[in-house]
């Protein structure tokens, strides 16, 4: 129906999440639009990414030097780790503006059932991290089968360090509705309440 250059980039756009076929389509008659300064610019974003964004090295939070901006802030209290799944995690946490520690970044889950073990995710360097100056880990890991498995792991593996290891607490989000809720998530608000 359209031409095979046309569909090609329609087949491009589709590879992206959440787009489907119809918001391809839209993307695609509007990059058509563009003129070459603008599709240049676009072009050149992608590479810059593909060539120039690197994984903190200490952290693994994505950066484009050695150092992400949160591990170069002298501020962050260093003694309190926040260890997520991957480094969009990190902007959510972010935006809270509630916490100052700093964070480790897993870039994925243990997933016996994919192949996903933990020598296949950023944990080694978490243990290098870990001293005895610090106090806390906070597990902010999703709370799905593989994301309770690896915070299990993970807690297992630090128990014996002398920190305090807590999890991110799950269960209602605000404005929900009990009657809309399953068990699993009234579960982890019951288990997870706290005084008032």
């Amino acid at each position: 129906m359209y031409p095979k250059k046309f569909e090609n980039l329609i087949e491009s756009l589709r590879k992206l999440p959440g787009v489907g076929l119809k918001t391809a389509e839209r993307y695609a008659f509007d990059i058509i639009e563009w003129d070459h300064q603008k599709i240049k610019e676009f072009i050149n974003s992608f590479v810059e990414v593909q060539d120039g964004m690197a994984h903190c090295k200490i952290c693994g939070n994505l950066s484009d030097s050695d150092l992400c901006s949160v591990c170069e802030d002298k501020t962050r209290d260093n003694n309190i780790i926040c260890v997520v799944q991957s480094a969009k995690d990190i902007i959510a946490m972010e935006k809270t503006r509630e916490y100052y520690g700093v964070y480790h970044v897993l870039n994925g889950v243990i997933s016996t059932s994919k192949g996903i073990l933990p020598e296949d995710i950023n944990l080694p360097s978490l243990l290098t991290r870990i001293d005895e100056q610090t106090k806390e880990v906070i597990l902010a890991i999703n709370p799905t089968m593989e994301g309770e498995t690896t915070a299990l792991y993970i807690s297992k593996l630090l128990e014996n360090k002398g920190i305090t290891i807590t999890r991110l607490a799950h269960g209602l989000p605000m404005g929900g509705n009990l009657d809309y809720a399953d068990e699993l998530t009234l579960i982890k608000a019951l288990e997870g309440r706290q005084k008032m």
